[in-house]
């Protein structure tokens, strides 16, 4: 299962860094979203600038903060930026990553989600995978799986808005058996 898991963060990460998919997120006639950082409004990060500060690694503090480990990069523009993503908009505890996930669930009959919560979805999803490591309670951990597998499918539902055929939702495929935190 950690194999599995670990995948399918990976595949979350290299998602959000396709190339254009920050750029393709936004349609015609639909506000741009944007993150109020320091009173000013900005767009999301390059997936390449997020890529580097992620690659930096990420650690999860005693009070379950996640923070990026390179004191330098975490000093940048974008590195202040993804810290305050991490702290006001990823979800620090269970219950929140589960009313996230609802909150995303809900959206899935919508529009494809706006570059900002896009990029929510994703920073959630990699929060739980660094919280279902350092859990040692199995139904905990089981919880947090299941939970980060569901982002994963809401990630793949997203994506698939504009191209996979009406009534055909995307699917994890072979590991949509994380999904059953109790194998």
């Amino acid at each position: 299962v950690a194999g599995t898991m670990q995948f399918l963060a990976w595949l979350m990460i290299a998602t959000c860094l396709l190339p254009g998919v920050t750029a393709t997120r936004h349609h015609a006639g639909q506000p741009m979203d944007s993150t109020s950082v320091g009173g000013a409004l900005q767009e999301p990060e390059s997936p390449e600038v997020m890529f580097e500060l992620l690659w930096a690694g990420l650690e999860l503090d005693v009070m379950g903060r996640l923070y990026i480990q390179d004191e330098e990069l975490a000093s940048t523009r974008p590195g202040r930026r993804l810290r305050r993503l991490l702290q006001h908009h990823v979800p620090s505890d269970l219950e929140g990553a589960e009313q996230r996930l609802q909150q995303f669930q809900d959206l899935r009959r919508g529009p494809p989600l706006s570059p900002r919560d896009f990029e929510h979805l994703l920073l959630t999803g990699l929060s739980c995978v660094y919280r279902l490591h350092v859990t040692s309670e199995t139904e905990e951990r089981a919880r947090w799986a299941q939970v980060f597998a569901l982002l994963a499918q809401e990630t793949l539902w997203d994506l698939c808005k504009d191209f996979c055929p009406q009534g055909h939702p995307p699917s994890l495929g072979p590991w949509a058996s994380i999904l059953d935190p109790f194998p």
